[in-house]
């Protein structure tokens, strides 16, 4: 969906739900870049990036991802994922990046995360504010997804 209506599709570059959405802009002829990381096992480029850059740090790797997102997409990961999550959404929180939507995908994996966050981070200690939990939205589907990105404004970073 995005591929067929001009959006350049950015992931990580490697395998599984990357790789995915790097196949889906590809085969609708639009921009697929991947920015990877080099890592000793698992990571690799998937064979459907058309522009990509490897990086030896995470950091940097982050900083390229969220240079100019239009909206942050996660689907269920593992630390790495909640890595770049939680990093994306501290700078947003604390205004050092523009405010974009944040889309989590998979009601089943993120319901249960966001529902801790808001009991424990907000309610019970007190480490977050009400308005911090309006910053992500939890959808099911591409078409919820895609429904939010096209509502949000193309930005860069100039």
């Amino acid at each position: 969906m995005l591929g067929d209506n001009g959006y350049t599709v950015i992931t990580g570059g490697g395998p599984g739900i990357m790789e995915a959405g790097n196949k889906g802009a590809f085969e609708a002829g639009a921009p697929s870049i991947g920015l990877n990381i080099q890592l000793p096992k698992e990571q690799r480029i998937n064979p459907y990036v058309t522009q990509s850059r490897a990086f030896d740090y995470f950091f940097v790797r982050k900083v390229m991802l969220s240079a100019s997102a239009q909206t942050y997409v996660y689907f269920p990961g593992g630390f790495g994922t909640m890595d770049e999550f939680f990093d994306l959404l501290t700078l947003i929180q604390t205004k050092k990046s523009e405010r974009v939507p944040v889309v989590l995908i998979g009601k089943d994996f993120w319901t249960p995360f966001w529902s801790w966050v808001e009991k424990s981070m907000y309610i019970e200690y007190d480490t977050i504010d009400r308005d911090d939990l309006a910053l992500v939205q939890i959808v099911d589907t591409a078409e919820e997804a895609y429904a939010i990105i096209t509502k949000s404004r193309e930005r860069t970073i100039f």
